[in-house]
């Protein structure tokens, strides 16, 4: 026995790692990357000069871009679509710094493909970009992901804002090799990209929208529905109310990815607690667990919850604000 292990947590965390509730942005996302993607191909095949694509994919914070995209491209991976030169496709992650020049770019985008480049290499943008563009060639790899990619465009002077940008662009353009490129970020991503024409005219955006209650309640009640199944647990009558949804969602910021982080951490509650039935009390814990709160000033609790808990502050009540 470990005390570090709590082993109801970690038999049911394979069940939900990775695996997400199918909602209608995912297939939404997935036709604009597929779009992308077949017409990169068949431009590939021509043989003649195109330039790549971007897909850039915006949401608020907790939204859970990170989780569909990631989800996406490894089933883009696993698919090994056949490109003309014999490879199979695939696309790479990248992790930007805040503190990112274009030199970090490049070196993060060549570590992301196995190519180190030593710390110390004297090297210029567009020997940086011939060989990012030779490494995806040889390795089949189409197109680099970029998660919060507002990070290494934010508070930069105009001069190093265009020199990230221009990076980016060198990417997608040129006669050998362009790739397609996906920039995820917070909304303010979307400010950055039209400064520099050339990279904004090549994109497609596509917006991961928060939550619309009396759209998505049913929704929502299916998420924590399927949850609970998954963990073999029933779902109390009291969470089968609207008044219990919105006060999730509320809990939630109205984010889809907040939803599911909460409906997870209650039901991991009720296991540990070896309950068979998912109840509300289960939300309680796991919003004062997670924010350090009083149960009796939770969203499932408080009467005055709706103004309480802002949608601009998630896990934080406006008197501690």
């Amino acid at each position: 026995m470990n005390d570090f292990v709590i082993d109801e947590i970690v038999d049911a965390s394979p069940s939900f790692n990775g695996r997400l509730f199918p909602l209608a942005r995912a297939a939404k996302l997935k036709r604009e990357f597929a779009t992308m993607f077949s017409g990169h191909l068949g431009r590939l095949k021509s043989g003649f000069y195109f330039e790549g694509e971007v897909l850039v994919v915006t949401g608020a914070s907790g939204a859970g871009k990170t989780t569909e995209i990631e989800k996406l491209l490894r089933e883009f991976n696993l698919s090994q679509a056949a490109l003309p030169n014999g490879t199979s496709a695939r696309f790479q992650t990248c992790v930007l710094d805040r503190k990112g020049t274009w030199k970090d770019l490049g070196k993060n985008t060549l570590h992301a493909m196995r190519y180190p480049l030593s710390e110390k290499a004297r090297i210029t943008q567009a020997q940086i970009g011939r060989r990012i563009k030779q490494q995806g060639e040889d390795q089949g790899v189409v197109g680099v992901w970029y998660d919060e990619a507002q990070h290494i465009l934010a508070h930069k002077n105009e001069q190093a804002l265009e020199e990230v940008l221009d990076c980016f662009k060198t990417m997608v353009k040129g006669p050998a090799w362009p790739m397609m490129l996906i920039l995820s970020g917070v909304p303010e991503l979307g400010d950055y990209i039209p400064q520099l024409e050339q990279l904004f005219r090549k994109v497609t955006h596509v917006r991961l929208d928060d939550i619309n209650f009396e759209e998505d309640a049913e929704t929502v009640h299916s998420i924590v529905g399927s949850y609970a199944l998954e963990a073999k647990l029933s779902v109390a009558d009291e969470l089968q109310t609207g008044d219990f949804l919105h006060r999730l969602v509320t809990a939630a910021a109205f984010r889809w990815g907040l939803v599911f982080e909460l409906v997870i951490k209650a039901v991991g509650k009720a296991l540990v607690e070896h309950s068979m039935e998912l109840k509300m009390d289960h939300f309680v814990q796991a919003w004062s667990s997670k924010t350090d709160t009083n149960p009796v000033a939770t969203p499932f609790t408080h009467s005055g919850y709706v103004t309480m808990f802002r949608r601009d502050a998630p896990f934080m009540a406006s008197i501690r604000s």
